[in-house]
């Protein structure tokens, strides 16, 4: 997966705040006080983690596994190391706990063991680098609660794990070293395919016979074996699929273990002589032939259902006819049917989370209460509604975009409408109240409930300067259809020179962070500093920072810093001119920026926090104040302190009081991005988990400088 780590900067360091105190509080109050106690009741492993996950709910969901002595009971594993469970068939979920206290596990396989059922068993891996493969099979004797690394298979990167139909103790895990086994319900394990094999390995699907658990199919990145003897021997069953097809899935028919369905990058198959000849499935168009999983009716054994990258697809005639049930814009990770009930019907996706149906799989409605793997990225709160909040995520496409809240981040809804699928990286608000988001491509206004782009046609960038003869005459000037070019006396401050002829091209740049200085609207992009006094609706270049990569900005009243990764540059005039400033020493990649309302400056990178009080002249550490990969600094106006989150190892929430220096901590239980105030709680973006809310009526444990 993907991992976007923008820092977001403030926009207007007031928008953010006020807004819980103009809600009743009573009601709030006790509202959030419910939720604690509903945590507490049904998910005591949270106890440890003080600040509760609020959505927006969705993102990718990748396995789903039921309890065999319970169908309403169901298992959830997502992309981000979390297992969830339901106890109501996927209604709602909850947050079960975090395999490996790690955030970049993708959970693929859940096995809950028929002889205990609070025995369970994840494979999961970690999307990287082939030769650096990662993962691990891990083992709960609890029902989920607490988890233990299997060391045989510690650091294995598990693409397959299933269990033996006829012999619950035999499981079998594939992984890219090639398959394995355990006889004793996980504990052990030993390799069953050959070691020194060119051929069995990168395994992508196990299944194993129904009757004999010696009997075992495996498919790699390239074609299926199977073995009939528990892998002293393996046979090359590739009769009738194209070479070298990645076999994404393999099942069994229970009944009719001679029936074998195999789903590979080409299309589905099917064999009826246990795998010696197949026969290419007709009716799935070539554009869905990645089929990732195929799952058949418990109950009917011609109806199977095949999860494509182009949506669901179902046959009740066993593969002579297919029919799409869903749009191609899902992208199915697996499929669940109800043992006791063939109608129920859920998927796991990429970016929509859990689709139900109760109807065989005709119609789906989302199925995500309580389910929440966004990647917040971007945030900005309504200064005229002060309940009002808007979030940006990335990598959920047309399921992404912008969610808003209007109970102050207690429930969300997607504004995703005109974006097109586009990733925000930056929100704010204009002078007017327009809401802008700053995406991979342009920036975006607020009209209603639908987005529109800016006039990016109306943005020329200066690149280079043109020497006057290739110019043809041409200037350039601050417009909505040119941008100045300044020059650079010998002093430290650079002022507004004569036009200068410059290389133009229109704006298409990345829009990372949003300032306000007045009635003047800053943006920091790809393609330098643009400015708009049109509440973002005409915007020209800052001519005077050129058209370089400018990742961060911030502004407290007349004061706005603009920085690179390794460049700082700061006005005191609201932008009318700039000087450059000498980053600390310690510094060599900023990775967040925040002016105060003093108008100091605040830099953060991997080794700290940095400040200073007399333009960049000097820099020093807060006092007290120890916290390294510092991802976001934040201006908080109304307690006049600055807001600090790091991306790890600490999932401390630090404040710096403005005026005395003093560093308060409050350890949250999460990976953050940023935090922002709300009233007189915090709320915080995590890495991977959406939003978490520092409920104020659940002390958080404040943790004492260091």
């Amino acid at each position: 997966m993907a991992q976007d780590t923008y820092s977001l900067i403030s926009t207007n360091n007031a928008y953010a705040t006020g807004w819980i105190s103009t809600l009743n509080c009573r009601f709030h109050r006790i509202y959030i006080l419910s939720i604690a106690l509903a945590f507490s009741l049904v998910c005591p492993q949270m106890h440890a983690v003080s600040w509760f996950p609020f959505g927006p709910d969705g993102g990718s969901a990748r396995s789903i596994a039921a309890d065999p002595r319970d169908h309403a009971h169901l298992y959830l594993g997502a992309a981000n190391g979390w297992v969830y469970e339901s106890h109501d068939e996927g209604n709602q979920w909850v947050r079960l706990a975090r395999i490996g206290n790690r955030d970049d596990l993708v959970i693929d396989h859940i096995l809950v063991d028929p002889l205990n059922n609070r025995h369970l068993v994840v494979g999961a891996w970690v999307l990287t680098d082939l030769n650096h493969p990662d993962g691990g099979l891990f083992i709960s004797n609890d029902g989920g609660v607490t988890w233990s690394s299997q060391e045989e298979m510690r650091g294995q990167s598990i693409r397959a794990l299933t269990a033996a139909p006829s012999n619950a103790k035999v499981l079998v895990a594939g992984t890219l070293e090639g398959v394995f086994r355990s006889v004793d319900s996980g504990a052990h394990w030993e390799r069953i395919s050959p070691k020194d094999s060119h051929e069995i390995h990168e395994i992508e699907s196990l299944a194993v016979d129904p009757l004999n658990p010696d009997i075992i199919y495996a498919g790699t990145w390239h074609l299926p074996w199977k073995t009939t003897d528990g892998g002293k021997s393996w046979t090359n069953i590739k009769q009738g699929i194209i070479d070298d097809s990645d076999v994404f899935s393999i099942i069994v028919d229970p009944k009719r273990s001679n029936v074998v369905y195999a789903s590979a990058c080409s299309g589905i198959y099917k064999s009826v002589d246990g795998g010696a000849k197949f026969v290419k499935a007709l009716g799935i168009p070539s554009s869905a032939r990645r089929t990732r999983v195929l799952m058949q009716d418990p109950n009917r054994a011609d109806t199977v259902y095949a999860g494509t990258t182009e949506g669901l697809y179902r046959t009740d005639s066993a593969g002579k006819i297919w029919a799409e049930t869903t749009s191609s814009a899902v992208i199915v990770n697996d499929v669940y049917v109800d043992p006791t009930d063939s109608r129920v019907v859920l998927l796991a996706t990429d970016r929509q989370g859990v689709l139900a149906s109760d109807d065989g799989g005709k119609s789906f409605v989302s199925s995500n209460n309580g389910f929440s793997a966004r990647q917040i990225t971007a945030y900005t709160g309504d200064a005229k509604h002060p309940a009002t909040v808007y979030v940006g995520v990335v990598n959920d496409k047309d399921f992404g975009g912008v969610f808003v809240s209007h109970t102050g981040g207690l429930s969300w809804s997607q504004l995703g409408a005109g974006l097109e699928g586009r990733d925000a990286f930056s929100l704010g608000q204009a002078p007017d109240g327009t809401i802008l988001a700053g995406t991979e491509h342009g920036i975006y206004r607020l009209n209603g409930s639908e987005w529109k782009r800016t006039g990016d046609e109306e943005i020329v960038v200066p690149t280079a300067p043109v020497p006057p003869a290739a110019a043809g005459g041409k200037t350039a000037h601050v417009a909505a259809k040119k941008a100045k070019q300044t020059t650079r006396p010998a002093a430290k401050e650079r002022v507004v020179s004569a036009p200068v002829p410059v290389e133009e091209k229109k704006f298409d740049g990345s829009v990372y962070g949003f300032a306000r200085s007045g009635e003047t609207l800053f943006a920091a992009s790809s393609q330098g500093v643009l400015r708009s006094v049109s509440s973002g609706t005409v915007w020209s270049a800052v001519a005077a920072l050129g058209g370089s990569e400018w990742r961060y900005i911030a502004s407290a009243r007349s004061v706005v810093a603009a920085a690179s990764l390794d460049t700082l540059e700061i006005s005191v005039d609201s932008g009318k001119k700039w000087q450059k400033v000498k980053l600390p020493e310690d510094v060599t990649q900023l990775s967040a920026l925040a002016v105060d309302g003093k108008g100091d400056l605040w830099v953060g990178d991997r080794n700290g926090v940095y400040f200073s009080s007399d333009k960049g002249a000097n820099w020093t550490t807060p006092k007290g104040l120890s916290v390294r990969n510092v991802n976001s600094l934040y201006y908080d106006e109304a307690a006049g302190r600055v807001l600090l989150t790091s991306s790890g190892p600490s999932t401390a929430v630090f404040a710096v009081e403005s005026a005395t220096m003093q560093v308060r901590a409050w350890d949250t239980g999460w990976n953050l991005r940023f935090v922002r105030p709300v009233g007189d709680h915090l709320v915080a973006a995590t890495l991977f988990d959406g939003i978490v809310v520092q409920p104020r009526m659940v002390d958080s444990a404040e943790l004492a400088a260091h």
